[in-house]
């Protein structure tokens, strides 16, 4: 339990760093979006923005990566425990996971939200809704009967395999979208 609080506050002081990129990106892209006319410059406009939040997130995921690294460094001013700083080391992994991808998903899920897509992400939401929680609950029984060893590790590792998935979903998504836009303006 204590290696998790650890790191669970790590992460708790390092996800707002991009949070705001989510927000960032829902101020500009409707201002581009919501343009009536349809023209090859709004088509423009719209990919060169996406494409800079995903330039900024990739930025910030490395910037964080690079403060997630230094983690077996500053444990032991949380712990003098080698057991609870071993497992610490442990969910590293998953926690650089989860946050290289973090800025790229703030940006798309801002870029989304900024293009009304909202069925989508509804959808997309909804869906994570019931196969995250599934995913936790099979660990467990896999825990449980003996047929797994389920630490703090391979916990950080499952979230961060749905926000890497997640990830690739909403750019997934922006590129479809995009396709669209030119399509509109040929």
């Amino acid at each position: 339990m204590a290696a998790h609080q650890i790191i669970l506050s790590i992460f708790c002081c390092l996800t707002p760093i991009v949070d705001a990129l989510s927000q960032v990106a829902q101020s500009f892209v409707p201002s581009i979006h919501g343009i009536k006319a349809k023209s090859q410059a709004r088509a423009n406009a719209l990919r060169d923005t996406v494409n800079n939040f995903r330039k900024v997130g990739t930025m910030f995921g490395i910037l964080l990566v690079s403060l997630v690294s230094m983690i077996p460094l500053i444990s032991r001013y949380f712990t003098s425990d080698p057991l609870v700083m071993q497992r610490v080391n442990g969910a590293i992994p998953g926690v650089a996971l989860f946050l290289i991808v973090n800025g790229l998903m703030c940006g798309g899920e801002g870029s989304l939200l900024g293009q009304k897509d909202l069925v989508f992400l509804r959808n997309s939401y909804s869906l994570f809704f019931f196969t995250v929680p599934a995913y936790m609950l099979r660990l467990k029984y896999r825990a449980l009967a003996g047929l797994q060893t389920v630490g703090i590790g391979t916990m950080w590792a499952a979230f961060a395999t749905y926000n890497v998935i997640r990830t690739a979903i909403f750019h997934v998504r922006l590129a479809q979208l995009q396709r669209r836009t030119n399509k509109e303006v040929q």
